[in-house]
This record gives structure tokens, sequence and C-alpha cells, in this order.
């Protein structure tokens, strides 16, 4: 006996939007009105903010459902960027209804116009600290990772000899390394591009060379009753099955790179980078030019591990993760 088919419930997403567009509403309203004012709003006003931050947050709840099996990941994205877009607009309402000054928390508006009136200065000191810092220690650094976990699972007194110190220099605070290597190489961008290199290198070495050495021993004996040379197991089974892991310690040396090179600028820069105008303009309360530095270097971040991940889906397609 067939079972009687279940009628379908009317769909969430309408009233989902609905719910969103009216709590959005109800901020940008207060933000509009209280746009020029110098006073702290009054508790009704408070609620207000927090009825239409709930509306809003249940309204995209209830959309997000409609994205779960969205193919494009553009597309899918969306209920992040309602969710950012929320934070956003609630941030610059609290700000507002409390008169926070901007010495202390910068309203969204006024970062966004600080950062329009100063990108001169952020492209010169991102390019700065992207370009010739974190980028070229990066590749230095993944470079030498690379050739170092080859040469160490290739013989094994040199695993024994070195891989141990690579785990233990893998765990050193780039916060304690910084100020050394600044001293010893100078305040230019060469000691924040060794800073760089250096901490991506260990988590290379050792992801890399677990890679290279994790692989079936069936599959290794099959490569060896055909007679092939050890470049040749290298060339068509261990650096393959390595990809995955190199990948991961790619990914995570965009992260390390961006870190390291903003960190070192703390410690000594010759007038320009992310980090230095960081320092240096929190010491002056200029907390709108801070997080403008902040959000600029954020979307290089993103970007970058993005495109480290676009390659990586590229050229490790046939991987288990990604069938």
């Amino acid at each position: 006996m067939l079972a009687e088919p279940t009628r379908p419930g009317l769909s969430k997403a309408p009233l989902g939007w609905l719910l969103l567009a009216l709590g959005l509403g109800l901020l940008l309203w207060f933000i509009a009105s209280w746009w020029n004012q110098t006073e702290p709003a009054s508790s009704a006003l408070k609620l207000l903010i927090g009825a239409g931050f709930l509306l809003a947050a249940l309204g995209i709840a209830w959309v997000a459902n409609q994205f779960v099996n969205t193919p494009n990941p553009i597309i899918g994205f969306t209920p992040a960027a309602l969710t950012l877009l929320l934070v956003v607009v609630a941030a610059e309402a609290l700000l507002r209804a409390y008169q926070v000054p901007p010495g202390l928390i910068p309203t969204p508006s006024r970062v966004l116009a600080t950062f329009f009136a100063v990108r001169d200065v952020l492209l010169r000191d991102a390019f700065q600290t992207v370009v010739l810092e974190a980028m070229v220690g990066y590749l230095v650094g993944c470079l030498l990772g690379v050739a170092t976990a080859l040469l160490v699972s290739r013989y094994v007194f040199l695993e024994r000899g070195l891989l141990p110190y690579a785990t233990v220099f893998s765990s050193i605070p780039i916060v304690a390394l910084a100020p050394v290597l600044v001293k010893m190489v100078g305040i230019d961008w060469q000691s924040k591009a060794v800073i760089v290199a250096i901490t991506v290198f260990f988590p290379v070495v050792v992801n890399t060379f677990r890679g290279l050495t994790e692989v079936s021993p069936l599959s290794l004996e099959l490569m060896r009753s055909y007679a092939a040379s050890e470049v040749q197991q290298y060339r068509w089974l261990r650096l393959p099955n390595a990809l995955p892991f190199i990948f991961n310690a790619l990914k995570l040396g965009t992260t390390l790179a961006m870190i390291g090179a903003i960190v070192g600028e703390f410690f000594g820069a010759n007038g320009q980078g992310l980090g230095f105008r960081i320092q240096i303009e929190a010491g002056r309360f200029g907390f709108d030019i801070v997080w403008s530095a902040i959000i600029v270097a954020s979307l290089v971040g993103i970007a970058w591990y993005n495109l480290v991940g676009w390659l990586e889906r590229r050229l490790t397609g046939w991987h288990v993760s990604y069938r």
C-alpha cells in the first residue's frame, strides 16, 4: 500500500527575504535619522536596533536554506555576504547609538571614507608588504622547503638529523624571531622577506615529507617490480601522492606569510608597509586608517588563499577529496 504523499509546506524563503528587508530597513532608518546627532540614543531606539538585528538575522537563517544545494560558489556565498552586510550595518547603528568616539572605535562609514581618502598610501604600503616582503619570502621559503623535503625523504641520515629540528623550529613564535632578524638583516624589506621565508619553510618541509613518505607499500613494490628508478618513483608515485600535502602547506603559508611580514614591520621598517602603518596610526589613535589597512591586508590574504586553492583544484582534481 502506497503512502499518501505529503503536502509540501509553504517555503520560508519569501518570508525570510521580507524579514531581512524589514530588519535592515529599521537599522538603515536609524542610521539616517541619527547621522548628525551628537547625543546617545534613547533606550527605545536601542531596542529598535536590537529588534532590527534579530529580524534580519532570522531572515538570513530562512533565506540561507535555498542556497544549500547551489552549484555556483558565487551564488552560494550569498548568505555569508548578507551576514557581513548585517554585521556592518548593525555596527554602524550601535556605534552611532552609543556615540562611541572615533578615537576608540570608528564607524564602518568613517573607515570606508578614510579608505578612499588614503587609498594611494595604502596601495604603496600593500606593495611593500605583499609583493616585496610576503610573496618574495613565500616563494623562497616554499621552494627551499620542497627541495629540503625531497632530500630528507631520499636520505635517511638527513631525516634523522634534520627533521626533528624542523619540527622544533616550526614552534618558535614569530614575535620572538622577528626582532632578532630585523636587527641582523636591517629594517628594509629584505629582513621581512627572511622572516616570511623562515616562517613558511618549516611547515612546507614537514607536510611535503609526509606526502613523499606516506605512500602505499603495494604501489611502491609495483614500481620496483617494473625496475623503476628512484627518479621515476618520485615522478610518478611520490610527488603525485605528496601534492595534497604540499598544497595544505602552501595554503597555510599564505596566512603565515602575511602575518610574518606585518609583524616584522612592527619591529622596524623604512617608512612603508601595512604593519608600519598600523603601528604608527594606532599610536596616534587614527583607528580609521588602522582598520583600512586591516581591510586591505585581509582582502589580499583571502585572494591569495583562494588563488592557491584554485591551483590545488586544478592540479589535484583526481584526489578523493574532490570526487
